[in-house]
Order: C-alpha cells, then structure tokens, then sequence
C-alpha cells in the first residue's frame, strides 16, 4: 500500500523545510547547531498540521540521532522509561548522540 500524500511530500532536509528561516534557514541558529552536534532541549509550539513532527524528525535525521514519538494523550511514565531504556542499550543516552524524544499532543 502506497502512503499518504502528506508522507510522500513531507519535507527530508532542512532545505526543503519551508518556513522559520531564522531558525533553519542557511544562516538560522538550529541549522548551526545541528552542524555542531548540539541539539539543545525545544518545545514546538503551533497549531495542527504547522510542521511540528516534521521538523523534529528533521533534526533528528540530519543529526544522525535515534527519534522516538509518542502521544502525550496515549503514552505513560512506563512509556517514556521504555525510551530510556532503549536509548542506554543502544549506549546512545548522554552522549554526543543522545536520542530525540518527540512527545505530540
């Protein structure tokens, strides 16, 4: 089965991610950070359908980092534990490689 049309054109890089050029643009902070392997803590605040998720694994695909998404409404503490636990097997969790946790509402 084919996916989505959203998830065909759904923007792979930070060049093609349309928007908040301050931020990721040629000359935007997190384009310099994640070139300097520093992904600092962030809340992605906007409505439905802005390009939350998407820029989030974004970050995480260009900074060669492992991403995990979970809902905010259907995931618990044991959920989030099971994050940790799977990033310090992988001997990724406080490293230059720290995993991305994305929690959507």
């Amino acid at each position: 089965m084919e996916a989505p049309l959203a998830e065909r054109i759904r923007p792979q890089n930070l060049q093609d991610y349309i928007s908040q050029s301050h931020l990721v643009g040629e000359n935007g902070s997190l384009t310099h950070q994640i070139a300097k392997g520093i992904i600092p803590s962030l809340i992605f605040w906007g409505p439905p359908g802005t390009g939350k998720t998407t820029l989030a694994q974004i970050i995480a695909q260009e900074s060669k980092r492992p991403f995990y998404i979970l809902s905010a409404i259907n995931s618990g503490v044991k959920d989030i534990r099971d994050v940790i636990e799977k990033a310090k097997q992988s001997g990724g969790l406080f490293t230059a490689k720290n995993p991305i946790l994305f929690i959507d509402e």
